[in-house]
Formats: C-alpha cells, structure tokens, sequence
C-alpha cells in the first residue's frame, strides 16, 4: 500500500511540476446525509498518535470540521465519528524548468527524447527538488468502523518555498479537501 502512494504521489507530481500548487482533490461517500456533531481527530497509523507533527495536522482537519459544523470532542472523548487522517510526503526532482530535446526521429521541448523516444539528448539546467504532499481524511462510525466519507488532496511546490512547509502544506489540502463538502463521489477536481 505505502509503494502505491508513493507511486501515485510521483505519477500526479511529475504530471504538474510546470503549475503552481494547485490542488487534486477526489472525494468517495455513501451518497448520504452527513450529520454533522461530534467528531474526534485520530491518526490512521496508530504509531502517529501522540507526535507533535500529527497535532499539528490534526489542529488544522480539525478546524476544517468545525468550518463544515462539525465539533471537536473535548479532551480524551471517544465520539461516535472519528475522523481519520495520514499525511505522507515525497521528494523527488522534477523536470528542468527549460530543456530542449533532440532525439531519434526529431526534437520536442520536455524532459523526455524526441518523437519515437528511443535516444535522446537533453540540455538543461539542473532538476530541481520539489515535494509532493497528499493528505487522506477518512470519516468513519466508531461503531461498526464504516467509512461514510473520504477525501483526499494532493500538491506538489518546490523545496524550500512557504508552500513546500508541511503545515502549509496540510493547510492548502485539507481547505481544498473540505471545499464543498461532502462534495461529488468519485470526481476528481482541481483547486487552486
């Protein structure tokens, strides 16, 4: 499961490293009202509980829930709906911002050969390092551990910028994640 993230935050970064951090956001529910309540912030890996960084994405989905109607149960409460969260990042390097291909069977501007894609040459820059950032919210019944929504958002900046920081980055997504909520099943949108 972690190399399917990992590969989907690598396919959906490479896919947008010309854009600002705009936003992939697809949303799955029963097709159901949503009560809104009392709802509590866990992590999805059980190993997160307690971390300062988990608190820090928690305080900011939970914000996000209040935004939407929903309250945070107070202290240690264990309410009926919980909401789940993970939060993973990816480095990678991505394209040059400018780089001219000449390959076997002709030229094309982009990071690859040219047409044909057998040998190619690329003159460019150095890549530069960026940062892919996906946060997954689950909202489930503790009851009977039923998932009766789930978001999930995703952002790529490059490194070292505000929008790269964790916090913002979470911040960006979990706004995103929320736009509209519960949203439309299945359908993936773009948010700026």
């Amino acid at each position: 499961m972690r190399k399917l993230v990992v590969a989907t935050l690598g396919t959906l970064a490479l896919a947008g490293c010309s854009t600002g951090p705009g936003v992939q956001v697809t949303r799955f529910h029963l097709n159901q009202p949503i009560a809104t309540g009392q709802i509590s912030v866990e992590p999805m890996m059980a190993a997160d509980h307690g971390s300062p960084e988990f608190q820090t994405y928690a305080n900011i989905v939970g914000s996000e829930l209040a935004r939407i109607g929903f309250t945070e149960a107070p202290g240690l409460a264990k309410s009926e709906q919980v909401a789940v969260i993970q939060v993973d990042r990816m480095f990678f390097d991505g394209p040059p911002r400018s780089s001219f291909s000449i390959g076997i069977g002709g030229g094309n501007y982009g990071w690859h050969g040219g047409a044909g894609g057998s040998v190619g040459t690329t003159f460019a820059g150095k890549p530069t390092q960026n940062v892919a950032t996906r946060l997954i919210v689950q909202i489930k019944r503790r009851s009977d551990g039923t998932t009766i929504w789930e978001g999930r958002a995703e952002t790529h900046a490059r490194f070292g910028t505000p929008e790269s920081q964790p916090a913002a980055a979470v911040q960006h997504l979990a706004s995103a994640v929320f736009q509209g909520f519960p949203g439309v099943s299945g359908r993936t949108i773009s948010v700026k």
